[in-house]
């Protein structure tokens, strides 16, 4: 899979003609102009095969609409299939989306002439203009990179206020949001109650994956995290369609179980690459503090002070950057502060950090239906401020909405981490060590 950002061109194949009667070489613009101009603008182009049969997408078209994250489509001859496309594409991704078309070959229709399209000129033979076609060219890579700047370039989203903007589903939300086959859906979630042969038995009757419905490879994928099938969801991705394995879901849960299975070196780049590719993220950010977290934590018990407290430091900022990122995600918020805690001597910034991030997650939970994560935050900020009456009562509505055993357990070991901690210091806080140990217990089921 490339490192690179996924390009879809949406364009007619083959030599068709034109609105002056010439023929347009379909194939020569793309080899010449379209493909070389996205993989000068550092993406890696991705162009559909003859898949409209009998007037019906096929999935893999949907799939590469939806997912990929830029797209070029060539409006040239008003192809009613590259117009159908498109307009999926605009219902779907707000940005980064761009036009082109090749001049002379007729007026565009009504409701795309306002939008903002690039033309380029075609020679007798219907192919690029060599003279002009390296200007075509540069052009179109300069839109592209213009493109991750995440300018609204759809006319749905820039005329329709309110209109939802969809692009990245919550993952811990995924299975609850989008619809699929009913029957998949109850096979994975009795198979998560028993365990990792019974998720990798319904994987079989999937078939072939890549052909299998995107959302239902999802469930699967978060299956298997269900159950700490680490190796089973880093082979799955290889699995995957191309678009799907590329989104930015997929790639930090890939991150998230490189790391488990012990491969932090290429949980790290996997995340690096995604945060060069989209830009700051509070998930990414958040997920790359853990990774720094856990090699802290095996230089801590190594021995290895030096590494230790680096580490510590790379996993403290690294969370920072999430949370700075998006104020209103608490979860790398919480987790700076619970490092500046373990953080000897403790790191002062924490004082003036814990009320940021406890009004952040109060906001969040007044909005309603808070998670899981939301509840343990609250839990992890009162024993960091030494408060049982509030630790207890978010213990509660913790247990409450948990989903899954990991997620219990990542909280434990957090507070364990905190007393710990304080132990060092000659404090130590009996309560906080009960809660520790019923998050423990509930996390083995």
């Amino acid at each position: 899979m490339p490192n690179q950002p996924l390009c879809f061109v949406l364009m007619p194949f083959g030599r068709k003609p034109g609105a002056s009667g010439a023929v347009v070489d379909f194939d020569a613009v793309y080899k010449t102009l379209i493909a070389p101009a996205i993989a000068q603008a550092e993406m890696a182009p991705l162009r559909a095969d003859e898949e409209m049969t009998g007037g019906v997408i096929h999935k893999p078209m949907f799939e590469r609409l939806i997912l990929c994250e830029f797209a070029v489509a060539d409006l040239t001859t008003a192809n009613a299939n590259v117009f159908y496309e498109l307009g999926l594409r605009h219902a779907i991704r707000s940005w980064s989306t761009v036009l082109i078309f090749a001049e002379g070959s007729g007026q565009l229709p009504f409701d795309v002439a306002p939008l903002r399209a690039l033309p380029y000129r075609l020679g007798a033979d219907g192919k690029p203009d060599e003279a002009s076609v390296e200007g075509a060219r540069r052009a179109l890579a300069e839109r592209l990179v213009e493109a991750r700047q995440a300018a609204t370039d759809s006319p749905l989203f820039q005329l329709v206020e309110g209109f939802p903007d969809i692009q990245r589903l919550k993952t811990d939300v995924f299975r609850d949001r989008v619809r699929y086959s009913e029957e998949a859906k109850q096979k994975l979630a009795a198979a998560r109650k028993q365990g990792a042969d019974a998720v990798r038995a319904v994987e079989r009757e999937l078939g072939k994956i890549a052909d299998a419905e995107s959302a239902v490879v999802i469930d699967l994928f978060l299956s298997y995290r269900a159950v700490k099938a680490w190796q089973e969801m880093i082979d799955l991705v290889g699995k995957m369609s191309l678009p799907l394995a590329a989104t930015v879901m997929v790639q930090e849960q890939l991150a998230l179980a490189l790391n488990r299975a012990g491969r932090g070196d290429e949980a790290e780049r996997a995340l690096k690459s995604v945060l060069d590719r989209r830009g700051p993220s509070s998930e990414t950010y958040g997920l790359l503090g853990r990774v720094y977290k856990d090699r802290w934590e095996a230089a801590q018990k190594a021995g290895d002070r030096f590494a230790a407290n680096g580490l510590l430091k790379k996993a403290m900022e690294a969370y920072l950057q999430g949370f700075e990122a998006d104020w209103r995600d608490a979860y790398p918020g919480v987790n700076a502060v619970t490092l500046m805690e373990l953080a000897e001597p403790p790191d002062p910034r924490r004082e003036e950090l814990v009320r940021v991030v406890a009004y952040a997650v109060k906001r969040r939970i007044a909005a309603g239906q808070p998670d899981y994560w939301d509840h343990a935050t609250l839990l992890e900020l009162a024993v960091l401020g030494r408060n049982p009456q509030d630790a207890e009562a978010a213990c509660a509505d913790a247990f409450a909405a948990l989903r899954e055993g990991w997620e219990a357990e990542t909280t434990a070991r957090n507070l364990r981490l905190i007393g710990e901690a304080r132990e060092r210091r000659g404090e130590r806080l009996q309560w906080a060590d009960d809660i520790t140990a019923a998050l423990a217990k509930r996390a083995q089921g």
